[in-house]
């Protein structure tokens, strides 16, 4: 199934935020080996931030992590890594546009980095890990952000003009990371082909990321993952226009029609708990956070209200008198949540 349709603006109140610690601006470096969002104390400001481990969003639960400073006021933060390489004996991705158009549409503001540090894994001859961001730039991104007057939105698009820089910077601080562990990374090639279609245009780096995005969704929509458990749907295809034009690729775990009604069902299952991760949940939140500001959705031509569903399943038998206390309050909150945002909380 196929199914298109509109996003015209954001309206959603998160209720299962984590507290965040605190950090001063001085300590980012701590911050950021400790917690994966934290609030950032800047002068007498108070910054929500998160941070990804990778460029791609499906590694370490970057949604849960943007998800948990949703429900701060002001200015949010997340930093993503221009490319993460883990050495040609493990993976490479790269920042995507719609990573950060999505990020746009959440009033967030994306500060494109580069791990500047890292050491040689163990166990692996070619392999790097406890990459570290270079802090100074991330100190002076904030700045610029905390001085910015537009939106999230203006921020975002104006860092596309300065990617190449931070492209030239990624490839740099790889080369010197590679040369004091001894181990061998991915071919530069690669950053330099992107390098050279993003100074040719932006435009060009923006179609090449929509058309890696609708190919991963195209795969994603006939994969069975080991977290989804479907039942009566099918897999779908959700092309979402923002109102300046831009297309996000992204899939539901199942879909179905009734009626007038379609529901949109984003699933977590869990093997061995009664309940998935929080993170998994949290994860599900930002899905759902997306779908209940459809508009105009469509099948075929075809007009049909949009019914948001989060779905938890478990091979466990699920008695919610039975939970401990923690798991109850996750309950309890996650209906909450979904009375207010209009989305439907199935647990199986």
């Amino acid at each position: 199934m196929i199914i298109d349709a509109k996003i015209t603006g954001i309206k959603y109140t998160p209720l299962l935020c984590k507290n965040l610690k605190t950090y001063d601006i001085n300590d980012l470096d701590l911050a950021l080996s400790k917690d994966s969002s934290f609030i950032l104390k800047v002068k007498k400001n108070n910054l929500p931030v998160s941070w990804w481990v990778s460029s791609k969003r499906t590694r370490s639960y970057p949604f849960a992590r943007v998800y948990n400073t949703l429900g701060h006021v002001g200015k949010k933060i997340t930093i993503i890594p221009f490319v993460k390489d883990e050495g040609i004996d493990g993976d490479r991705d790269f920042i995507q546009w719609d990573t950060i158009s999505l990020m746009s549409l959440l009033d967030v503001n994306v500060i494109i980095a580069y791990y500047s540090e890292a050491e040689k894994n163990k166990k692996y001859q070619n392999k790097i890990s406890n990459q570290k961001y270079d802090i100074e730039y991330l100190k002076k991104k904030i700045d610029e952000i905390l001085s910015y007057k537009s939106s999230a939105l203006h921020w975002n698009i104006e860092q596309l003009k300065n990617i190449s820089t931070i492209a030239e910077l990624s490839k740099k601080n790889y080369e010197l990371i590679s040369f004091k562990n001894s181990i061998k990374l991915h071919s530069t090639d690669e950053i330099d082909k992107r390098i050279e279609k993003i100074n040719d245009s932006i435009s060009i780096f923006m179609n090449e990321s929509r058309k890696k995005a609708k190919a991963a969704q195209e795969r994603e929509s006939i994969t069975i993952q080991p977290k989804e458990y479907l039942s009566n749907g099918i897999k779908a295809q959700i092309n979402i226009k923002n109102y300046l034009g831009g297309i996000y690729y992204l899939t539901s775990d199942e879909a179905m029609l009734e009626k007038n009604k379609i529901f949109i069902i984003e699933g977590k299952h869990s093997k061995n708990n009664v309940l998935p991760s929080l993170d998994d949940i949290k994860d599900g939140l930002l899905k759902m956070i997306l779908y209940v500001n459809l508009k105009d959705v469509e099948v075929e031509g075809k007009l049909f209200d949009p019914i948001p569903v989060l779905k938890l399943t478990s091979k466990n038998m699920y008695n919610y008198e039975i939970l401990d206390k923690k798991k109850k309050i996750i309950i309890d909150t996650l209906q909450q949540e979904a009375k207010i945002n209009n989305f439907v909380l199935k647990i199986e």
